[in-house]
């Protein structure tokens, strides 16, 4: 009886232990990690690792660290904040044109650029926590809003910080002993220690594990979450003060590289995407993991081109090393795999055996059975899409009224298919994936790419398309099947894993073109996309081909059948016979395969490729969707409908191009947009 007396305390003392470690997982992974590549950095420098370099390593990673904090209070709640680096961005262009050379100018500004960061929050939790939007399209929409805002109040790196404000943050706090980087981190990491003590921080992984059980709790889930996104934008605002000190000028473009960096810091400081389990302490070591990870391939002479492939891949293997148990998806995929292949041998397949035929015989037509009218069984998605034609009908007007010769112009149509069939064909692609409930951020880079290749491969000859466009679409298709392959086999969001793929291909084109792309567009190629027969560009009846093949694709097949079952439940289509894995790559593959197709079609209407070729594309591809009555989790929308979103879009930028409006409102324009749109779409939708 003593014995057992006195193995109680043991075991409860153990389990004690067991469970801190399990609590603490994350963030001593990610500081032994550091250790490690800290002493990596140090052995391939000779050795020599004093304060200079300590205070310079401290200053590199700060900004990273900071604003990666701010979205790890984000992914606690089970979010996502794609606005972030804009709002560095915003923030770095603001100071950099209006702070003076004095401590009350320093101060003001340092808060407002906080205050900036937090007012985002406050806009997106007003959309995601009050009106019940998903974060993905709200914080996507307030991204290109603030990236055309930060074009408007500076378009071209520039401006300057005083020195003293600079030295202030990024040099010593206490001479040749503590650098104020380390001070201002080990503040934010005491204030973190604080609040999680406290109800709004036990709040925030409460809202990630199950958002229901918290309200059944009695907690205001709603306001919670709200003010869970004004903290991470003040964050956001923060790391733009701090790098706006640490490069001394502004560049509405210095935020743009950090998004896929602060989600990959996320993860690998032991945060789990989806919520419930995490930290910044984690973050902010997994930042500077990533930093010096980086610094260990310059040192090694790999090209800076790397970097953000390293990066991509970074947080892929980090998301699947977090995730690994019995449970997981891919655990679930490897015993699937070995049991398919055990009844494949066996020969115990349904497809090896000899078994009667299992199709139910439906009765045939009745003609005596009265069937409603073509416009009664399509009523729904005429409701949907015919709003989008109406306003396209009004930009026309519109058009005509300030630019004249539009509505009986032919050329004006010709031109309007033309700019607008990229988005046509893009509105296949991403609008199969979000009928699905799923969204494809690997897109611009999946253009660039394509295009960069095409143009590589053509070098201006016309027999170089018989191998260069099959070869173009396979690559495409590729790319959709590794990220499909990503989401159904590994288990990986598809946010993660698109957002990583378009690291990775963003990388690859780099490497390929080594920075500046070769090549250009055959003459025929060219010749397709811009020339004129009667007053038509070839490119024209193709696009109205595609558009009618897209329709039936999605409206008239199995496939298409299969998608909508998908996006009104993957569990519910499983049930029914739906091959859910399979059709959700070949969805990614369509997707890619498209954006493929759009970087020929730009090669040919530019004569040549660029990088970034598709980074105007992403938002607008989106805004297409919704615009033309799809819902944003997926299961309802047509093609006609996209279509209508595809016609007024381009009409509108058409308008807005004719007009004395800066280029950077247009980015402004689409985020508001889709704000709208998804806003109206729910409120239809409920």
């Amino acid at each position: 009886m003593s014995a057992i007396a006195a193995t109680a305390p043991q075991a409860a003392s153990t389990s004690l232990v067991r469970g801190w470690l399990d609590r603490l997982r994350g963030p001593l992974i990610a500081i032994g990690v550091f250790l490690l590549c800290l002493g990596l950095v140090r052995w391939l420098s000779g050795g020599t690792l004093g304060y200079y370099e300590l205070g310079t390593l401290a200053a590199g990673g700060a900004t990273l660290a900071i604003a990666a904090s701010g979205q790890t209070i984000v992914v606690l709640t089970g979010g996502f904040d794609l606005s972030a680096a804009a709002v560095i961005s915003l923030v770095n262009v603001t100071l950099a044109g209006q702070m003076q050379d004095s401590p009350g100018s320093m101060l003001l500004w340092t808060l407002a650029g906080i205050g900036v960061g937090a007012a985002t929050g406050a806009f997106n939790g007003l959309f995601i926590a009050g009106l019940r939007l998903q974060p993905i399209v709200v914080t996507l929409a307030t991204m290109f809003i603030l990236q055309g805002v930060t074009l408007l109040v500076m378009d071209k790196p520039g401006g300057q910080i005083p020195g003293s404000f600079a030295q202030a943050l990024t040099g010593d706090a206490i001479p040749g002993l503590l650098p104020m980087p380390v001070l201002l981190l080990a503040a934010l990491i005491g204030l973190w220690l604080a609040l999680k003590n406290t109800l709004f921080g036990k709040a925030l992984p409460a809202l990630g594990s199950d958002r229901e059980a918290a309200r059944a709790a009695g907690l205001s889930v709603r306001l919670h979450e709200f003010f869970a996104y004004v903290l991470a934008g003040g964050l956001y605002g923060l790391a733009g003060v701090f790098i706006t000190a640490q490069t001394g000028s502004g560049d509405p473009l210095v935020g743009n590289p950090m998004l896929l960096q602060m989600f990959a810091a996320v993860v690998l400081g032991g945060t789990v995407l989806g919520g419930g389990r995490g930290g910044i302490v984690g973050t902010i070591f997994g930042a500077y993991v990533l930093m010096l990870v980086v610094n260990i391939l310059l040192v090694l002479d790999v090209p800076a081109f790397y970097s953000s492939v390293v990066e991509g891949l970074i947080l892929v293997l980090a998301v699947l090393a977090s995730s690994l148990a019995r449970d997981s998806v891919l655990a679930r995929t490897l015993r699937q795999g070995l049991a398919r292949a055990a009844a494949r041998r066996a020969g115990r397949l349904p497809r090896q055996l000899d078994l009667p035929p299992a199709r139910i015989a439906l009765p045939m037509h009745d003609p005596a059975i009265e069937h409603p009218a073509w416009w009664r069984r399509h009523a729904e998605a005429l409701r949907n899409a015919v709003p989008a034609y109406l306003c396209f009908v009004a930009v026309l007007v519109v058009t005509q009224f300030v630019l004249g010769n539009t509505i009986v112009s032919w050329p004006y149509y010709d031109s309007l298919i033309v700019l607008g069939c990229f988005l046509a064909v893009l509105a296949l692609g991403q609008g199969a994936v979000i009928l699905t409930g799923g969204l494809d951020l690997s897109l611009p880079w999946t253009i660039g790419l394509s295009g960069i290749l095409c143009a590589g491969l053509l070098s201006g000859s016309d027999a170089a398309l018989v191998y260069a466009v099959p070869a173009v679409l396979a690559l495409g298709a590729l790319i959709g099947l590794v990220n499909g392959l990503g989401i159904v086999a590994l288990g990986l969001s598809p946010i993660v894993m698109t957002l990583a793929m378009n690291g990775i291909l963003q990388g690859a084109a780099l490497v390929y073109s080594g920075g500046t792309p070769n090549g250009f567009a055959s003459p025929a190629l060219r010749w397709f996309m811009t020339a004129k027969i009667f007053g038509v560009t070839p490119v024209v009846p193709l696009v109205v081909l595609f558009a009618a093949g897209a329709s039936i694709l999605l409206g008239r097949t199995v496939f298409g059948r299969r998608i909508y079952a998908i996006g009104n439940g993957e569990r519910p289509a499983e049930l029914s016979g739906v091959p859910v894995k399979a059709t959700l790559v070949k969805v990614y593959m369509l997707s890619g395969a498209c954006a493929a197709l759009v970087g020929i079609m730009l090669a040919g209407f530019s004569g040549q490729a660029s990088l970034g070729m598709g980074d105007d594309y992403l938002l607008p591809s989106i805004a297409v969707v919704v615009v033309g009555g799809a819902l944003i989790t997926g299961g309802r929308g047509s093609y006609l409908g996209m279509l209508g979103g595809v016609l007024l879009l381009t009409a509108l930028q058409t308008l807005l191009a004719g007009t004395t409006l800066p280029y950077a409102t247009r980015a402004i324009l689409y985020g508001v947009v889709v704000l709208g749109a998804v806003v109206a779409l729910r409120e239809r939708a409920h």
